[in-house]
């Protein structure tokens, strides 16, 4: 037998010097890895047949014949045939909890069989409950790893109370509860988000409250009011697209500061469903929410009106710029792509659960926990007001400056700031006050509007900011500041009449609603979304739902054609 190995390994040498001499003549002959060939996961299979599994103890024994093997080959033959009796009895019980098991076993096989007993437990106790034993395959080299740890979790009656019993379909392969202690070894701190959430553990418990929002809702309006109170929210979603993953780990990180901690989570209407699904799974359903809402059929109209990026917009500038060029930045969504206009069919894209998905974030949460605010809450009259109401129920800091609330957030000047005006080499910089603020513009630059102006502007959040030295410098040259002066309020000028344009492009509700009149199919779609999507607010805050003007003018008009067609 040896004598035969002995002639194998020879040729093989031999073989595997023809070959490499061959592939550096022919480069393009060298053999792709095994682990990029398409059936490299079903080959896996035969690493545990027990002829393959006979031939490595062969050749174990052969490359250690210097060391004795030959006296314990007996002792692993029977080693060998005990194991490929072992996983072919595994694959036969737990081949149907997970279809990858024996790629994942393949990789941990002798880890896998010291704990075998132990694992088989686990998996025994929890074969019916899927979501957790996805969890452990899917994860399997840390599985083994923290072993211990996971299955004091696993087998606990937390894990039984808090996932099972309630077939969660993110049961976290840690306990939160022991990570949010800084003094365990595995704690929040040090675990990174990336592995965080391949397996399910939910965000630091580190919040006061969850706020909830769809898009077009107002939900800009009400996180600056909310940080007017102290409060502190990451709400930059929409930086991330469609990267719910990015987003938790945003979230991840501002979780592990301390401070009155709000989560968000704002519906843009374009992330994965399933992958939404999983990040809402991720928080605390036991938190109190706030959940921002607004008339389903304003939200259409302000979304088919919303600015798209203009990738051609100028926002540096100098004094030779024409100014009518300059604050032509507006762009719209349409059906095919960018354009100088709003387009009303894009309608046919935005009638998705996903635009109109408010059943999936409350349905994680204990109903009688939800708190609704309609967006006419939060408007310049009664802002103040309501996040006086608002700081004495969900316990953050009232609100002190009644100007603070006063404004529109997305008022008209939306989509064209921060403008930078340079003048030889000193920035003008033109943006609205919440904008820098937003920006969190440098303290260095002061507001000189009065300085330029000798009446107060339309827009009266909007600011001219010049370093005070920068400014001095201008004010000094007589000639420049007067060309200065004058080429921002032609700028000024120019913008208001640009303004007005756009406002001439927008549509309203009422051309949405008969857009819907004359769409049958678009209509009959949007009144099934919203008969599912809404049922909850009807239910806890009809209140609501009657004040939707344009809602219940679309549930009268559906209700009226629905007779006529009857009737014909």
């Amino acid at each position: 037998l040896f004598k035969k190995l002995y002639k194998i390994k020879k040729q093989h040498k031999k073989e595997q010097k023809i070959y490499q001499q061959t592939i550096q003549v022919f480069p393009q002959l060298k053999y792709p890895n095994l682990e990029t060939c398409s059936d490299y996961e079903q080959a896996l299979k035969y690493k545990f047949h027990l002829s393959y599994m006979l031939g490595e103890v062969l050749i174990q024994t052969f490359q250690n014949l210097h060391k004795g093997s030959m006296f314990k080959l007996a002792k692993n033959i029977k080693k060998a045939n005990k194991e490929f009796k072992i996983f072919k009895e595994i694959f036969n019980n737990f081949a149907k909890l997970s279809p990858n098991i024996i790629k994942i076993i393949s990789k941990n096989k002798q880890a896998f069989l010291k704990e075998l007993p132990r694992i088989q437990n686990i998996l025994k106790i929890h074969q019916d409950y899927q979501p957790i034993l996805d969890n452990i395959f899917h994860n399997f080299n840390y599985f083994i790893q923290k072993f211990n740890l996971i299955e004091e979790w696993l087998l606990s009656n937390d894990f039984n109370e808090k996932y099972k019993k309630e077939n969660h379909p993110y049961p976290s392969l840690l306990d939160p509860k022991k990570l949010n202690d800084e003094k365990e070894k595995i704690n929040y701190k040090n675990i990174p988000a990336e592995l965080a959430w391949e397996i399910n553990l939910p965000l630091p418990d580190n919040y006061e409250f969850v706020f909830l929002s769809a898009g077009v809702s107002g939900h800009a309006a009400m996180v600056k009011f909310l940080e007017d109170c102290n409060c502190r929210l990451f709400s930059k979603y929409s930086h991330r697209g469609n990267n719910i993953f990015g987003a938790y780990c945003d979230q991840y990180a501002f979780l592990n500061k301390k401070g009155f901690n709000i989560l968000t989570f704002f519906e843009y209407g374009i992330v994965d469903y399933k992958l939404k699904s999983k990040f809402i799974g991720l928080f605390n359903s036991k938190k109190r929410v706030l959940f921002l809402v607004r008339d389903p059929i304003e939200r259409l109209k302000s979304r088919i009106n919303h600015i798209a990026p203009n990738k051609f917009a100028i926002y540096d500038f100098n004094l030779n710029s024409n100014v009518k060029e300059i604050v032509n930045v507006k762009k719209y969504y349409s059906k095919n792509g960018i354009n100088d206009f709003p387009d009303i069919n894009i309608l046919e894209n935005l009638l998705t659960f996903n635009f109109f998905c408010y059943k999936l974030l409350i349905d994680f949460f204990r109903k009688s926990h939800i708190f609704y605010i309609d967006m006419e809450e939060i408007k310049p009259a009664k802002a103040f007001d309501t996040m006086c109401v608002l700081a004495d129920k969900f316990g953050f800091k009232r609100p002190v400056d009644k100007i603070n609330f006063s404004h529109i957030v997305f008022d008209d000047t939306i989509g064209y700031f921060p403008m930078r005006l340079h003048v030889e080499d000193m920035i003008i910089i033109i943006t609205t006050l919440l904008r820098a603020k937003q920006m969190r513009q440098s303290k260095e630059y002061i507001n000189f509007t009065k300085e330029f102006f000798d009446k107060p502007l339309k827009y009266e959040n909007l600011g001219i900011f010049l370093k005070p030295q920068e400014f001095g410098r201008l004010k000094q040259d007589s000639k420049l500041f007067d060309v200065t002066k004058r080429y921002l309020n032609n700028f000024i000028e120019a913008l208001e009449e640009r303004i007005d344009l756009e406002k001439a492009k927008l549509f309203k509700e009422k051309d949405v609603l008969n857009y819907l009149k004359e769409n049958k199919e678009l209509r009959v779609k949007l009144k099934n979304i919203l008969d599912k999507e809404l049922v909850h607010i009807k239910q806890h805050r009809p209140d609501i739902v009657a004040s939707w003007k344009y809602y219940q003018e679309f549930e009268k008009m559906c209700k009226e054609l629905d007779q006529e067609l009857t009737l014909e």
